[in-house]
């Protein structure tokens, strides 16, 4: 969330962002929306000021035996008494509306971010390794699962509906097996703190975080009004949600191996076939908890921990800086990580590290204490995949495809195998 006094001072430069990110001015609209806010509580304050002031004076009438002007004081303080109530509701109805538009605004991009419309404009930053070179023809993953008979859509379809996959065998220990190595590799190398966390979670954090309110759509709820996460960055990042933090203990970094669960809603005919998009995935999340002066190197340090993961499985990828046009809500910058599926002849996103500033933090009304002057200030956050499994299963299929079907298992995730070194169809 974007702070109002910011706006009111920065009218042009809010306006002058979210035309970077191809939203619709609305630095006027959040400026009359305050205007009225503060309007009302100052009407209050006027009416309890006269309220304490006419009781006080009820006072003096008594005491000089003026019954006159106490019962007409008295009757004063008692219209304010009714009125007030009315005001009161007003404030509240005026803090609302301003909360509620600012929670749908996104945040502001930094001046070196490239300005574009959609991921077209988004620049190469750089690439790493080379595509496979192979005589025989690639496939995609879900030729390739199914040839080796243990990927099962029409299952999947009869348990839960599209978007689903059944793994069974090889397969699922792989899958298994690379969310393990992801884990292990964040925790033991690159400094992340293992986090077990629920799966559902209350409003307040998906909307600290920035999902709601203006996404709802596409999340999951439950009955009792839970939401299913649609990524660990929720429950991570909600960690420190009205807490103050110390300078000193940060940062502070953690991770999770999660299913996430999302619906969707604006995906509609895209990537029907495989397990590309689904409503049910396994990721591994990091999270950074900052402060103002080091979370843009905080960003740097955490894509290159995702990019490890994926040089340490011999995958192709490369990294892009995305456009203002193409981030995502809550990021100041993003950087996404795309891995090169040889079946699809392009390159798939499969991990975006974003760095949030302190957008996150006033949601969650999170802060931390300056070492040096002990001022309270918001914590600034970052996230990032570090990788969503799934999608790192399809890259490791395409890109190790042998050519009788079976798939090479990458040296990095032996240890996990059980001794498999190599994924095939049974006899």
């Amino acid at each position: 969330m974007l702070d109002i006094k910011w706006i009111r001072e920065n009218e042009g430069a809010l306006d002058a962002a979210l035309n970077k990110r191809g939203a619709e001015p609305m630095a006027a609209t959040l400026l009359a929306l305050d205007d009225t806010r503060r309007s009302v509580i100052q009407k209050l304050q006027d009416m309890q000021s006269r309220r304490n002031a006419a009781s006080k004076e009820i006072g003096i009438a008594l005491g000089q035996k003026n019954s006159e002007l106490a019962e007409k004081l008295k009757a004063e303080v008692a219209v304010i008494k009714d009125t007030m109530p009315v005001a009161e509701q007003e404030e509240r109805e005026a803090v609302a509306a301003l909360e509620d538009a600012l929670s749908r605004i996104p945040n502001i991009p930094f001046d070196d971010v490239p300005v574009g419309k959609d991921e077209h404009d988004n620049v190469v930053r750089h690439v790493i390794g080379e595509k496979p070179r192979w005589n025989h023809a690639a496939k995609e993953h879900y030729e390739i699962g199914e040839a080796l008979e243990m990927m099962d859509f029409e299952r999947a379809t009869k348990l839960s509906g599209s978007r689903f996959t059944v793994l069974t065998g090889q397969l699922a220990r792989l899958e298994r097996a690379l969310g393990q190595f992801m884990i292990d590799m964040h925790t033991t190398e690159h400094g992340y703190t293992e986090v077990s966390s629920p799966l559902m979670v209350k409003g307040d954090a998906m909307y600290g975080t920035g999902q709601l309110p203006k996404f709802e759509e596409d999340l999951f709820k439950t009955t009792d009004g839970r939401y299913l996460i649609p990524t660990a960055e929720v429950t991570l990042t909600n960690l420190v949600s009205g807490e103050i933090l110390e300078q000193e203990k940060l940062p502070l970094r953690f991770t999770a191996l999660t299913p996430s669960f999302r619906s969707e809603a604006g995906s509609a005919g895209r990537d029907t076939r495989g397990m590309l998009r689904q409503h049910q995935f396994w990721k591994c999340e990091l999270v950074s908890i900052t402060d103002q002066e080091t979370s843009i190197a905080e960003h740097e340090r955490m894509t290159e921990c995702a990019e490890n993961m994926l040089k340490r499985l011999g995958l192709h990828f490369r990294t892009m800086t995305l456009c203002t046009g193409d981030m995502g809500f809550g990021a100041r910058k993003t950087y996404d990580i795309e891995v090169w599926l040889p079946g699809q002849d392009t390159y798939r996103e499969i991990s975006s590290c974003s760095v949030c500033g302190d957008f996150q933090g006033r949601r969650m009304n999170a802060r931390y204490r300056s070492k040096d002057d002990k001022a309270l200030k918001f914590v600034h956050t970052l996230n990032g995949s570090g990788v969503a499994v799934g999608r790192c299963l399809i890259a490791v299929m395409e890109n190790y495809l042998n050519e009788d079907g079976s798939v090479t298992i990458p040296d990095a995730l032996l240890p996990y195998m059980g001794g498999l070194t190599k994924i095939e169809r049974a006899a």
